[in-house]
């Protein structure tokens, strides 16, 4: 089976396979200073000039803290069987220490409450990056005490849902939230400093061992926890030139290994302690990390856009970096400097991203050998495109159902090769606050006038709504 299946070739999918939705919490819920909660780091970022485009916030987003029966309610029409979303950690623990806000829980039981009834399986993420202001202020990711917060944050959160919440998330892309916040400052809360980014990434690791064994503490013994990562599907410009297999396997190990190897394997790759060593001597780790980090995990989680393409650089090109991570004079990958960064052949999205399904059915397949028998969630995946309501209101978009059939065809045709892939969300459920880029790129298969907060289900939500449906993805041509 290829990835560009034809309808002739119908592309079915096993009966337990789990067709959702994703969303994040500071994208979707505005009501930023409702019920208790107080600034997170994307509130303090997105209301400081020039840090966003249009200088938009996520103070309304499309208010899903109000409209979430409704937007529950369309979940169900779409067939959801799944929905994921992030828990706002300055709405439950205001300050990131101490006891709970019970309002701020109180959302989240109604929320998983409303999805149970509809008969939506929650899936909760405990972090998506919108750390509490005050933890920020007092060293926020690159300080080691953050980590404890988390577990103790975790622990809170676990206590409310954990009877009617089976499946767990600790962290979605722990790179982002460690490299992009602190090393290029694209995101919140905008540093640029290379070596508490490596720190970051190592508390964010520790984070996530931490916080699942305060989970399991108070959890019952049948729920799943994972975590989202989007380790880079890195490819060299010349696969026979050995500088620039040199520079792949160095972005490999600063997007996948600096995660994946603590978490699943128990120690951090000796290649990125020896290639960082100009930043860091890695001291942050001490005594019983790497144990704690490397605890048993019950599924992974995959997020996949689009591949990576590099090289070693030539000293004299002075370009822009094409690694598809947003404008910034600062790299997100430290002690990187000799690599260049290269853009993807073939279409691309809004993002400029260029759309590769065989690189998705590739980070499948990389899992698969590295954590063998673990199970696998597409936990985010999709586009955005200049989606607009043609003249009788409706949204068609063409560019999404084909991107949609190539990923979810790479997926079987993983299935098929061995992986265990258990379910797919597709990223996002809502157009939303798209943190820099604020309201200018939609990926939502809903389609939101941020204006009147109408929703319009696109093309692409009622393909999809087929596709889970019946277990099969539908013709791409026939919406």
């Amino acid at each position: 089976m290829s990835d560009s299946a034809t309808p002739a070739t119908p592309v079915t999918f096993p009966p337990a396979f789990l067709w959702g939705a994703a969303t994040s919490a500071y994208q979707i819920e505005g009501a930023v200073r409702e019920d208790g909660r107080t600034p997170s780091i994307w509130d303090t970022f997105s209301h400081t000039p020039g840090r966003t485009a249009g200088g938009d916030t996520g103070d309304v987003a499309v208010d899903h803290y109000h409209r979430y029966r409704d937007d529950v309610a369309l979940m169900a029409d779409l067939n959801l069987q799944a929905y994921r979303f992030s828990v706002s950690w300055s709405r439950v623990q205001p300050t990131g220490r101490g006891p709970a806000v019970q309002r701020g829980l109180d959302f989240y039981r109604r929320l998983v409450d409303e999805l149970l009834e509809k008969g939506i399986k929650p899936a909760v993420t405990l972090y998506h990056w919108d750390l509490p202001q005050e933890l920020e202020d007092a060293g926020g990711w690159p300080e080691r005490d953050t980590a404890y917060r988390f577990a103790e944050y975790a622990q809170i959160v676990g206590e409310a849902l954990g009877d009617r919440v089976e499946t767990w998330m600790t962290l979605n892309e722990p790179w982002c939230a460690a490299f992009l916040g602190y090393a290029s400052g694209v995101h919140a809360p905008g540093r640029t400093e290379p070596a508490a980014a490596l720190k970051a990434a190592h508390h964010l690791n520790l984070a996530h061992g931490l916080g699942t064994k305060a989970l399991r503490s108070v959890m019952p013994a049948r729920n799943q926890i994972s975590l989202s990562l989007n380790t880079s599907v890195v490819r060299p410009l010349n696969p026979q030139s050995p500088a620039d297999l040199a520079a792949a396997r160095k972005i490999d190990d600063l997007s996948g290994g600096i995660f994946h190897g603590p978490i699943l394997h128990g120690a951090y790759p000796e290649t990125l302690l020896e290639a960082t060593s100009s930043v860091t001597d890695w001291s942050c780790i001490q005594d019983g990390d790497l144990d704690t980090i490397h605890q048993p995990i019950d599924a992974l989680g995959l997020n996949y856009y689009t591949p990576t393409l590099v090289s070693a650089a030539d000293p004299d090109d002075k370009g822009p970096r094409a690694d598809g991570h947003g404008a910034s004079e600062h790299s997100p990958w430290p002690a990187a400097d000799d690599v260049a960064f290269h853009q993807s052949p073939g279409e691309q999205t809004e993002m400029g991203w260029s759309v590769d399904p065989t690189g998705l059915h590739e980070l499948i397949m990389r899992y698969h050998r590295e954590a063998p028998g673990l199970p696998l969630y597409i936990t985010e995946n999709g586009a955005a495109y200049d989606d607009k309501p043609d003249a009788d209101g409706k949204v068609h978009d063409p560019e999404r159902v084909a991107y949609l059939h190539g990923h979810l065809s790479a997926v079987r045709r993983a299935i098929d090769d061995g992986a265990e892939v258990r379910g797919y969300f597709l990223w996002s459920l809502l157009d939303n606050f798209e943190w820099a880029y604020g309201y200018e790129k939609r990926f939502g298969a809903v389609y939101v006038d941020y204006v009147s907060q109408k929703r319009t289900p696109k093309s692409s939500a009622l393909w999809y709504a087929r596709a889970a449906k019946a277990g099969e993805l539908p013709d791409p041509e026939g919406i």
